[in-house]
């Protein structure tokens, strides 16, 4: 009997393929920044981008796919923020690193347009739409990795990731916020952080015994 031949290792894409990948996926985050989802089109990425479609095709199968990548690479922006130096001899409590983390996720928000129109704006897309709930549990545990680099957490639901409900609890508000008025208000990213800081504490006691450092 002939045996299969082995399963080739998955490449990674050659450098000239990312560079079109990044062309590609910039020229999507200008045009949705300036028009929206709805009239988002493979056409007007490829023109953008200066290529013609089929090299848009190559790579994405179509305009879902382009906002599943451009999701993606919001997410990794979001993750980046929790990466960033935090002083943790400036924490009293666990609230002033929830108020932290969320302040700095909306101000992404706040700063990206993109990021707007693809996790804020209601456009109907549900390949968009479930990328981002994977992604928002991703975000979730590697939130909670960083209180418990802080605070000793108390035992958690195994069938509720806390963090990436809070996440999503939040979003739901800055979202209302872009619905009623276009825009982020001020009034309304408050709401959201306290949205945020407020499903939190329905798991977390008032008081949690912060570590003597960082990661002990």
């Amino acid at each position: 009997m002939t045996k299969p031949s082995p399963a080739l290792p998955t490449r990674r894409p050659r450098a000239s393929s990312q560079t079109r990948i990044r062309q590609i996926l910039s020229s999507a985050r200008e045009l949705l920044a300036e028009q929206g989802a709805a009239t988002l089109s493979v056409y007007a990425v490829a023109e953008r981008a200066g290529i013609p479609p089929s090299s848009v095709y190559h790579f994405f199968s179509g305009v879902p796919a382009l906002l599943a990548a451009l999701t993606a690479d919001v997410h990794a922006t979001f993750r980046a923020s929790l990466e960033q130096p935090i002083d943790h001899q400036s924490l009293t409590s666990w609230r002033d690193l929830s108020r932290l983390i969320e302040q700095r996720m909306l101000t992404i928000y706040e700063q990206d347009s993109a990021a707007r129109q693809l996790i804020l704006v209601q456009h109907g897309l549900g390949e968009v739409t479930q990328t981002d709930q994977r992604l928002d549990l991703e975000l979730g545990q590697a939130m909670q990795a960083v209180f418990e680099r802080h605070f000793a957490l108390p035992p958690l639901p195994q069938d509720i990731d806390v963090f990436a409900m809070a996440l999503e609890l939040g979003d739901r508000v800055y979202a209302r916020s872009i619905q009623l008025y276009g825009s982020l208000t001020p009034r309304m990213a408050e709401e959201g952080l306290r949205v945020f800081d407020a499903y939190l504490g329905l798991y977390l006691p008032p008081y949690l015994s912060k570590r003597q450092s960082a990661g002990h």
